[in-house]
């Protein structure tokens, strides 16, 4: 095949999920693209039989990659050092794409000069995912603070591969979970120009796999192992204070805070709630302005969290913290950072605007 324009990396690790939807997603497209489906510590001739007529597909290769370590980290970044191609894009094996997807983001990073486009994403059940929580009708040019783009964790779309050399980044190798976190802030703070395609074909993503890693509970300590990584990047903590801060108030909300919620029915031990608050503490000490903009009810959870607070209690205040629309969800303590950027009424009314 000719050079390809965009080089798309799938990672699988057992013939058991459904890849060729994902490969045959990404070929219904007018552009030249190339398929690279990473074999992550399985046969490919598994993934092969898997693909069908698909793995003859001069547009799709297959690459084994075997290095003992459960993470979807390195299969990601052997199939991104492959790319050839001046776009990249990642996806899970699960997922798929909308027809035109790809088209319409090339079209959007031409149109606008942008490094990264931002797609819209979906679940496979029509659920609409409402990130990033950006300015209303706000296509082009996002900034990291002003459209909040770190809710964005996963690095989704189409990626400048310069861009991603220039600025050193690759998922994170080692972690079970959350290896995008880092590399996918940063790249929304350095890239030259990020666009959203807000009305365009939609990622979906997928819900056939009976056991997602990213939804599997672990320790606390493992959870906020990507968070510990991003913490502790130059490069967030050279930044000024408004991206601290905006990074700083999506690591409490939906990293630290969530932890809580994802255990409601497991309960935290001692190491877990130890685990809790030295993440807490470390967020906070990166922006301790984030305090000021945090609801009630998540302020509330925060210092109980600080205070050694027992399991029950910890999900007691976790579920009162989910009671979207009422006061102490709304509002700050300081009532005077009610209309604060990060402050839960204007992040939720960007949010009801995405869908």
């Amino acid at each position: 095949m000719s050079e390809p324009e965009v080089d798309v990396v799938v990672a699988v690790h057992t013939p058991e999920r459904r890849v060729e939807r994902a490969v045959l997603s990404v070929l219904l497209t007018e552009v030249d693209v190339r398929v690279t489906v990473v074999c992550h510590g399985t046969p490919p001739e598994g993934i092969a039989e898997r693909l069908g007529p698909l793995a003859d597909d001069a547009r799709v290769r297959l690459l084994p990659h075997v290095d003992g370590v459960p993470s979807p980290a390195g299969p990601f970044n052997a199939g991104l050092d492959a790319a050839t191609a001046p776009w990249v894009s990642v996806m899970g094996s699960d997922d798929a794409l909308e027809v035109g997807a790809i088209d319409a983001w090339l079209a959007l990073a031409a149109r606008t000069g942008s490094e990264a486009v931002l797609p819209r994403l979906r679940h496979a059940s029509g659920a609409v995912v409402p990130t990033p929580p950006a300015r209303p009708w706000r296509t082009r040019d996002l900034d990291i603070v002003r459209d909040r783009l770190a809710y964005r964790t996963a690095p989704l779309g189409l990626l400048s591969r310069a861009a991603l050399d220039r600025l050193g980044l690759r998922m994170t190798p080692g972690l079970p979970s959350g290896e995008d976190l880092a590399p996918s802030t940063l790249l929304w703070a350095g890239a030259r120009g990020v666009a959203f395609d807000r009305r365009g074909p939609a990622y979906v993503i997928g819900a056939d796999a009976a056991e997602r890693v990213t939804l599997t509970v672990r320790p606390v300590a493992a959870d906020l192992a990507p968070v510990d990584d991003l913490l502790a990047r130059p490069e967030l903590r050279g930044a000024d204070t408004r991206v601290r801060l905006a990074v700083a108030a999506k690591l409490v909300r939906i990293h630290v805070l969530a932890a809580v919620h994802n255990r409601r029915t497991t309960g935290l031990d001692d190491d877990d709630r130890a685990a809790l608050a030295a993440g807490a503490d470390a967020v906070v000490a990166l922006a301790p302005g984030v305090l000021d903009v945090l609801s009630r009810a998540e302020r509330d959870l925060l210092d109980a969290i600080g205070a050694g607070a027992a399991s029950a209690r910890l999900v007691e205040l976790s579920d009162r913290r989910r009671r979207h629309g009422t006061p102490t969800t709304l509002v700050p303590r300081d009532l005077r950072r009610v209309l604060a950027r990060e402050a839960p009424l204007r992040l939720m009314a960007a949010s009801v605007l995405v869908r």
